[in-house]
């Protein structure tokens, strides 16, 4: 099984469409447009796996740089998704190492404050 990275889609692109397009050099086991999460709206690239490791060569040497909706494909064997790092906004990531925290100053003397009128 050969996972292809399909990028440089037009945003109208489908997944029949693509499904279309890849038929023509063998068999299409699953296709998947990446979609943003907030708005859904395309992303602009999308993933096509096929069973057979030949097919999926040939369908990266016929499609790499074809014109389709418009716009010149980009197409190549994916790569494995890299590890990602927690980021600022994540939930449930656990305590936070060297950013500031409330916990240091718990036991600190507080300063009164000047009034504001």
């Amino acid at each position: 099984m050969k996972s292809l990275f399909v990028g440089n889609l037009s945003f109208q692109t489908t997944e029949s469409d693509l499904t279309t397009l890849f038929k023509g050099f063998g068999e299409v086991k699953r296709v998947q447009i990446a979609k943003d999460r907030e708005t859904g709206r395309a992303r602009g690239f999308a993933f096509v796996e096929m069973p057979n490791d030949e097919e999926a060569a040939k369908a990266i040497a016929g499609l790499e740089g074809k014109l389709f909706g418009g716009r010149n494909l980009k197409v190549n064997e994916a790569r494995p998704r890299a590890e990602r790092t927690p980021t600022r906004n994540s939930s449930g990531a656990g305590p936070r190492q060297g950013k500031f925290s409330n916990e240091d100053y718990s036991e600190s003397a507080r300063q009164p404050r000047e009034p504001r009128w």
